[in-house]
């Protein structure tokens, strides 16, 4: 369980946040989450599949030049666990920094808790 939990945290980075295709960041929340996901984020609470890709996708549109790129290893713990991260242009200091906290249900994302350690233009 724990490979398969630290799968999720770096997909969901790569595959549904930071993907710019629309039909392959369907495809991943598909994979990834179930279908009674429910995302926490600092700004809205976001429930199932379609509310998912439309806020990532959103999301994504804003800054689509931007990469994630993860700070350290997932910290797992039972069926949750962590994920400290950046967003910024490649190979360049992130703009932004957080955390992504998952709970994991029958091998897929149940609930996704986004921090943010500082907001999407503010210096780290």
């Amino acid at each position: 369980m724990s490979d398969r939990i630290h799968e999720l945290l770096h997909r969901n980075l790569q595959e549904v946040f930071g993907e710019g295709d629309a039909t392959r960041r369907r495809a991943a929340i598909k994979e990834l989450y179930t279908e009674d996901c429910v995302v926490y984020t600092p700004i809205a609470v976001i429930a199932g599949h379609d509310a998912l890709d439309t806020f990532s996708g959103d999301l994504r549109a804003t800054h689509p030049h931007f990469v994630y790129t993860p700070h350290n290893k997932p910290q797992v713990l039972h069926n949750a666990a962590r994920l400290a991260w950046g967003s910024g242009p490649r190979g360049e200091s992130p703009n932004y920094t957080g955390w992504d906290v998952i709970i994991v249900r029958d091998g897929k994302i149940a609930a996704l808790y986004v921090f943010l350690d500082s907001a999407p233009g503010d210096a780290p």
